[in-house]
């Protein structure tokens, strides 16, 4: 159980000390994943950037993520998962058009003109406040797996463990403290779990990135 996500996110410092360095960068998940990550940055002196992508959840049941779309827009699913729900591929194609539009939206309002940084032959910590069906994370880290970096950690407070193993094997690297047998919800191993806005976003950003400061 952690009180909040800032001590989440020390936590997590103190088992990243073998892969932070000068090269390092971190990407944090908005928006709960920025404060999180902001903790890691401030102990180590690395850069912080962002990592959009979003979920596409259920019928009925938007918390339930059936689907996930990356920044660039492509989508990944299970196949299996969506037959033994009886969700259509149409259904997700359309979800994936609104997600598409708010990680653009997103873009826009975190980032404005500032490109994405450079991870080929980087270490890249990628944080989040939590795991749940690992579709989201899955899509992210496949994404930066394309752009071959060096190192490519993933560094989360907690997941269930079947899924920790899962996604274990889409990384270099996995840091997770809680493996839960019992998991209902990210929330659940929270004190304080309160939403994140926009505007503490772009705050952490800014003061953990020289490039978004300049432009602030």
């Amino acid at each position: 159980m952690y009180r909040d996500r800032i001590e989440a996110g020390a936590r997590l410092s103190s088992l990243l000390v073998p892969y932070a360095d000068p090269s390092s960068i971190v990407l944090a998940i908005p928006r709960g994943g920025v404060v999180v990550a902001s903790e890691i940055c401030r102990r180590f002196g690395i850069p912080m950037d962002l990592l959009i992508s979003r979920k596409i959840g259920a019928p009925g049941n938007p918390e339930l993520a059936v689907a996930a779309v990356d920044p660039d827009g492509e989508i990944i699913w299970e196949d299996d998962r969506l037959a033994y729900m009886g969700i259509p591929t149409a259904y997700i194609q359309k979800q994936a058009e609104i997600e598409r539009k708010e990680i653009l939206r997103r873009l826009q309002r975190y980032r404005g003109d500032v490109p994405m940084p450079e991870l080929k032959d980087k270490t890249v910590i990628v944080v989040d406040d939590g795991i749940a069906t690992g579709l989201t994370m899955k899509a992210s880290l496949r994404w930066i797996r394309k752009r071959q970096p060096k190192f490519t950690v993933l560094a989360v407070p907690v997941a269930p463990p079947d899924v920790a193993e899962s996604i274990s094997k889409e990384c270099d690297a996995l840091i997770c403290p809680l493996k839960p047998k019992f998991f209902y919800a990210v929330g659940q191993f929270y004190e304080v779990f309160g939403q994140t806005s926009d505007e503490e976003v772009v705050a952490l950003l800014c003061a953990n990135n020289p490039d978004f400061a300049e432009g602030e």
